[in-house]
């Protein structure tokens, strides 16, 4: 018996009033940063601030080219960081632009359409085929509903919802996934029936509320790769603006010049300080979020792309992720025979013909529910020219009920009367059949040898009565026609996927709600080793966390999870050192989503919540694009690592040679405007041509880097600094000898030269050693770089303003010929010195 209920709903003026107390029903989004917050945190950047200095220091002195020249390095240097988060933000605001979802309430003893995030407890709600629920609810009135839960539970069968009897409710732990119950959860969908309900949660304490207090309660980690970067910065930082205060206070201690000290001490500084670390990974990570949105995924947050590339564990939902979310039959058995349903196959005449039809005509006309639509679909494969909507509406329908578990349809059957068509839970079948014991345990027994196969069953049943047909089904005695096995099947590019994984070291671990026996056959058909069973939630809940972290050593399919036991498995495993990726499309799974390093989402099936909690949103669902961003990944941080070779190496040079000639008491070689000019190039060499390196062919063939392995240590650095020295040496040694055989201006210029060359050579001498040939098809982007520098370089010895800005005069030609071989020697020297160390072996072994 339900519930007695007026159903006049609440007033407006009740409903305002609970509202204001209880607060909206809505989820808290993800915090957007906007344009202006971009820019505040770019321009805090240190040299961003040295160079406005530098600027101010010769504004001061009366240099109006040279402090305009460097204001506009300034601007340049930051630009392109804030136009790539811009444009980052542009994207997330358009993923955000999402329907305001609405309700059916009663309000007034009126049918009202309002927000559903204007519900209160106590509203009345009428809820029907093809809609969300708004809020958690206790059904009250109207047909036994089939719900779609998979958004809360990851289980693709939908359950079955009934009217509640007197004196049920909701308690603290009632939850989604149960087979049968009165409760209605927000966010689930229903896919047949037309229902009264009255809400009973709302806010934080409805079932999305209590998921999106786990979100707010989860800190979201920096990568790996960013702590790394950040330290490296910081260290660095702090070390050469300290040296730097030294240098210039003895610079005016000594020379008297406190001016002189000041701007010599701030281009020391902006030689020293390796800004381009994190504008660099910027500019890496964009790139590469720029690719992977050419594959159709959208990176949120740009650092998941490298610590993708170092996942040792991937935690797999089943539904929407190893599986297609859309039921298909597999299995027709008949007491005949047993037909197997290929994919894209008719099923032939026979007995499982016959009962496809029969499964069609007590299945909806315009089906919802995804069983309903799998059979359609067969049918229509099968027959195309047969449809039972030619044949009108049914007669009559009875739906679901809590005495009855399936839905009876009658029609009309032209001259020979009329015929009843059952379909539902086996067990209410039989019964409507009269078996008998034996034949219904001889039927039980084949019930569950299919189950054990992952099969979804329901079984159908017709009568033709040779009269009327009586109010009530069970008066007719109904012959068994045979079991329909349904099956949400693997993706196609699952098995493929999987193996890449395990060959590059990766261990998949699938997670789902669904049934330990359903859970197994997909992980098998999927390719995942099921050998060791699954872990079942009851089973975890009993375990502590070294239990846990024990387990998950071995097991690769985890079955009846919760929410809570699902974020429970990311936690243990990053405490045991793993770095985590988890992929779902449901709600439940978006706290993991969150609390693992990196989140990937589903787009097209994946829920707002999830998508807003994840780090990527796979816009096409593609299993095998998480597969290709591992080995995007891997090759982000080789080329990157590459990256900060090259950067630490040119500084050293120079560093060296903004403080050698000082301090042999020799004119400066190096002004703040030569070495913004060497920053500005270093900065689209690394974007374009380390960067646009191509992935090593066995990248995906060895296991990840350990989470230990830092990106630049001991070799990186020893390898780097070796480099500079060698390059130091050949250029300060040039602009020594040539003060002593020409012009100041003509010295300095040849020095600049043969600094700026080297530094180009540096880059395409680690490119070439890699992977590729000088000329490769790709290596475009090296060339242009280099024309373009080689273009200003040239404007700044032709241009008079330029020529005065620099301080620089073209050198003699054989003085420009000593500095082209100078540099020839000093890059020369630098590759030996790359081979002997063997770092390109070692970069290839990453």
């Amino acid at each position: 018996m339900t519930p007695a209920h007026d159903g006049a709903g609440l007033t407006e003026a009740e409903a305002a009033r609970r509202l204001q107390a209880v607060g909206p029903n809505a989820l808290p989004r993800m915090e957007r940063r906007g344009l202006f917050r971009i820019i505040a945190e770019t321009l805090r950047e240190p040299m961003f601030f040295l160079l406005l200095a530098a600027a101010f220091l010769y504004l001061v002195l009366g240099d109006l080219l040279e402090g305009l020249f460097l204001v506009g390095g300034a601007v340049v240097t930051v630009g392109l960081v804030i136009l790539q988060e811009n444009r980052s933000e542009r994207t997330l605001a358009a993923l955000n632009r999402l329907a305001q979802p609405m309700a059916r309430a009663i309000r007034d003893g009126a049918e009202r359409l309002i927000p559903a995030r204007d519900l209160v407890p106590g509203d009345v709600i009428l809820v029907g085929e093809g809609e969300r629920a708004p809020a958690d609810a206790l059904l009250i009135g109207g047909d036994v509903l089939r719900v779609d839960e998979s958004a809360m539970t990851g289980e693709s069968s939908p359950v079955a919802k009934r009217p509640a009897t007197s004196g049920e409710a909701f308690g603290e732990d009632t939850a989604a996934g149960e087979e049968v119950s009165p409760f209605v959860f927000s966010g689930s969908m229903v896919v047949r029936g037309q229902g009264v309900a009255e809400v009973a949660r709302t806010g934080a304490s409805s079932a999305l509320g209590r998921i999106g207090g786990s979100l707010r309660a989860i800190t979201q980690e920096q990568t790996p790769l960013q702590k790394t970067a950040g330290r490296l910065a910081a260290i660095a930082g702090v070390f050469a603006i300290g040296f730097c205060i030294v240098v210039a206070v003895a610079y005016g201690l000594l020379r008297s010049d406190w001016v002189g000290g000041g701007l010599f001490g701030l281009t020391l500084a902006i030689g020293l300080i390796p800004e381009e670390f994190p504008m660099t990974l910027a500019v890496f990570l964009a790139l590469g979020a720029w690719r992977m949105a050419k594959q159709h995924v959208l990176v949120r947050r740009s650092a998941a792309i490298e610590a993708l590339g170092g996942a040792t564990v991937l935690c797999v939902d089943k539904t929407g992720t190893l599986t297609e979310n859309r039921m298909q039959v597999a299995c027709l058995w008949t007491p005949e025979a047993v037909v197997e349903v290929a994919p894209d196959r008719p099923v032939g005449d026979g007995p499982a013909l016959e009962l496809l039809r029969c499964g069609v005509l007590a299945s909806a006309v315009r089906p919802v529910d995804p069983m309903d639509r799998a059979v359609h679909r067969l049918m229509a494969r099968s027959r195309p020219d047969w449809s039972p909507a030619r044949a009108g509406e049914p007669d009559r329908i009875w739906p679901l009920r809590p005495q009855m578990m399936a839905v009876v349809q009658l029609w009309d059957a032209g001259g020979e009367g009329q015929v009843a068509v059952a379909k539902g839970a086996p067990e209410a079948v039989w019964r409507l059949c009269r078996l008998g014991e034996a034949a219904v345990a001889a039927l039980q027994a084949t019930v569950e040898q299919l189950a054990e196969r992952g099969l979804r069953l329901l079984a159908v049943a017709e009568a033709r009565p040779p009269g009327p047909f009586p109010d009530e089904p069970q008066d007719v005695v109904f012959q068994f026609r045979g079991l329909i096995g349904f099956l949400d099947p693997v993706r196609p590019e699952v098995p493929a996927a999987v193996r890449e994984a395990h060959a590059a070291g990766i261990k998949v671990i699938m997670i789902t709600g669904d049934h330990p026996t359903t859970a197994l056959a997909i992980a098998r058909a999927a390719g995942l080793d099921g050998s060791d069973g699954a872990l079942t939630g009851p089973e975890l809940s009993v375990l502590t966390r070294s239990e846990l972290a024990e387990r998950l050593l071995r097991v690769r399919v985890c079955a009846r999870i919760t929410p809570e036991q699902k974020l429970l498995i990311v936690e243990t495993l990053k405490a045991e050192g793993e770095i985590v990726a988890m992929t779902g499309d449901g709600v439940n799974d978006a706290p993991a989503l969150k609390a693992a390093h990196i989140g990937v989402a589903m787009g097209r099936r994946g829920t707002d919540v999830a998508r807003e909690a994840s780090d990527m949103v796979l816009l096409d669902d593609s299993f095998a694009s998480i597969v290709a961003g591992v080995r995007l990944g891997r090759r982000t941080f080789a080329n990157l690592r590459s990256a900060l070779i090259y950067i630490t190496a040119v500084h050293v040079p120079i560093a060296g040679l903004a403080l050698a000639p000082i301090a042999f008491g020799l004119p400066p070689l190096l002004y703040p405007m030569h070495v913004m000019l060497l920053e500005l190039a270093t900065d689209p060499i690394c974007a374009l041509v380390f960067e646009g390196e191509p992935s090593d062919a066995q990248a995906m063939a060895r296991p990840p880097r350990p989470p230990s392995d830092a990106i630049f240590a001991g070799p990186q650095l020893r390898l780097a600094l070796l480099q500079g020295v060698v390059v130091l040496a050949g250029v300060l040694g040039l602009y020594v000898w040539a003060l002593q055989h020409y012009p100041e201006a003509q010295a300095r210029g040849a020095g600049l030269i043969a600094l700026v060359l080297s530094n180009v050579s540096l880059a395409l001498s680690e490119v070439v050693s890699g992977r590729r040939g000088l000329f490769a098809a790709r290596r475009t982007a090296f060339w242009l770089v280099a024309l373009t520098i080689g273009a200003i370089l040239v404007l700044v010895f032709v241009v008079p303003v330029l020529t005065a800005i620099f301080r620089v005069q073209t050198p003699a030609p054989d003085l420009l010929a000593i500095a082209l071989a100078t540099t020839a020697v000093a890059v020369g020297l630098a590759s030996a010195l790359r081979a002997r160390l063997g770092l390109v072996a070692a970069r290839r072994a990453m």
